[in-house]
């Protein structure tokens, strides 16, 4: 029997962010001669308003970029997998950072000093175009994230997620492995509202659930309930 119990299965998949990531080229060529750095599931690239030295490149792995309320609640701003950059903000502007990065899983990555990524800007005016195009898109992505959180209930919101999950990081047999916790902190929701909109999908057979995954079973379902909303 099938079973809502949590257990945390990030997968090392695509991309699940709707914008765009660097083209392979430049991402190379903003890496080029660094070293692989092996880091450790739990361990932290950095956290929230620490300095901003270095940026970084997942070449394979899971990151968790997220944010915290006073009061110590946790908002999971986006899942970074391979090919993805980290701390770009910080490196760029030289301010401290505007988010934590934690590594879900054992994770490869590259990284520059914010001297180094200067330094290849000034020379490559093709890079330099690109990385601003990566920030005009990843701004585009907050402004979509805080309009939905403004305007649509969390049953579109959670819809919207797991459809955008599915295209990104769905697994064999279309599963998707994330937990309700995680789903929760995408959302700034409760855990309990999530699992209730969950029993609530499975039981009209729009998707499916087991131990720390889910399937969508009707991706048509799922989008009328956003296309409910926004009507």
């Amino acid at each position: 029997m099938e079973t809502t119990e949590e257990l945390h299965t990030a997968q090392d998949t695509p991309p699940q962010r709707e914008t765009v990531n660097l083209s392979p080229a430049h991402f190379d060529i903003l890496f080029s001669r660094c070293r692989p750095e092996h880091h450790r599931a739990g361990s932290y690239l950095f956290m929230h308003e620490d300095p901003a030295h270095r940026i970084y490149g997942v070449l394979s792995g899971t990151v968790e970029i997220s944010t915290y309320s006073i009061s110590g609640r946790k908002l999971v701003a986006n899942i970074e997998l391979s090919r993805s950059l980290i701390g770009e903000i910080g490196a760029l502007d030289g301010g401290t950072r505007t988010a934590s990065a934690i590594c879900l899983t054992d994770c490869e990555l590259v990284s520059l000093s914010r001297e180094q990524l200067m330094r290849k800007l000034a020379e490559d005016a093709s890079l330099s175009l690109a990385m601003i195009e990566l920030l005009c898109a990843r701004l585009r992505w907050i402004s979509n994230e805080r309009n939905d959180q403004a305007l649509l209930k969390v049953e579109a919101r959670l819809a919207k997620r797991l459809l955008l999950l599915d295209e990104r990081i769905a697994g064999d047999g279309g599963w998707i492995g994330i937990s309700q916790s995680e789903l929760a902190a995408f959302l700034g929701a409760t855990r309990e509202s999530v699992n209730k909109m969950l029993n609530a999908w499975r039981g009209e057979n729009l998707i499916a659930i087991r131990r720390g995954a889910i399937r969508l079973i009707s991706r048509a379902g799922l989008q009328e309930v956003v296309q409910q909303e926004d009507d």
